[in-house]
């Protein structure tokens, strides 16, 4: 009988995982910030360009769209190379992003893509733009979209370890302690409990691991991409149509082109 603490073990994490995310899912799924009628007001508007940028990816994507909107102004120069260069004789940002992506280069004039990117994300600006949506009720807390994914990732980890345990009481253990046909099926019923609980987490959880809250997304299947910059804001650099620059803002194409 030595496979039935081994069994428990299964039971014990399998309960404690699938709890852990039912929780993180209601606690996801809960309205804060503005009140109800505020909230079904900014629910039913157009969103601006970096809103959108922010639902559809993050702060990184808020970043990007301000880099190619400066490079296209000729405010900035995006090399291949990987650096970003202040082109403008006087330069002055269009917007609070904007000179949080003139700070973040420096008073030098040039500074790593990268780290330009990096430093715009978290500046201060960005930070306002993402406490408003989540206020709105249009994008997730950051809190609760780590928590769901990290509840996610708990379940996960159960349904592995159902897995090898029973695979070990199976073939592991000594002649008369291992378990037979019939108790076997005491294993698999973890098993089903996670794996029903990830399937169930694809359809009901899969929302708040966006960026963007069901009404968020409700409001970015709205916005029409026929514009560059907003092409940009919903499908990332990757959705431009300038090799050169898409080069210049995705680490991997700067060779072979």
């Amino acid at each position: 009988m030595f496979w039935v603490p081994l069994l428990l073990v299964t039971w014990a994490a399998a309960a404690v995982s699938c709890a852990r995310l039912c929780l993180a899912a209601v606690r996801a799924a809960e309205p804060a910030g503005l009140p109800a009628p505020d909230r079904d007001r900014d629910r039913d508007r157009e969103l601006s360009l970096y809103e959108t940028a922010f639902l559809a990816g993050g702060p990184q994507r808020v970043a990007d769209l301000a880099l190619v909107s400066m490079h296209r102004r000729r405010r900035l120069w995006l090399a291949r190379t990987g650096w970003a260069t202040v082109v403008d004789a006087d330069p002055r940002g269009a917007d609070e992003v904007e000179r949080s992506v003139l700070g973040a280069i420096g008073p030098e004039g040039q500074s790593r893509t990268a780290v330009v990117r990096d430093r715009t994300s978290v500046a201060d600006p960005v930070r306002a733009l993402a406490d408003r949506l989540v206020a709105a009720g249009l994008a997730v807390p950051e809190t609760a979209r780590a928590s769901v994914m990290a509840a996610v990732r708990g379940v996960r980890r159960s349904t592995v370890l159902t897995v090898a345990l029973a695979a070990s009481a199976a073939l592991l253990l000594p002649e008369g302690h291992a378990p037979d046909a019939r108790a076997m099926t005491w294993f698999a019923l973890p098993l089903v409990l996670t794996l029903g609980c990830l399937v169930i987490a694809r359809v009901e959880v899969h929302p708040y691991t966006r960026w963007a809250s069901p009404a968020g997304q409700s409001l970015l299947t709205r916005v029409s991409r026929r514009d560059p910059l907003t092409a940009v804001a919903i499908g990332g650099v990757h959705a431009l149509d300038d090799p050169a620059l898409r080069a210049a803002l995705v680490p991997g194409q700067r060779r072979g082109r």
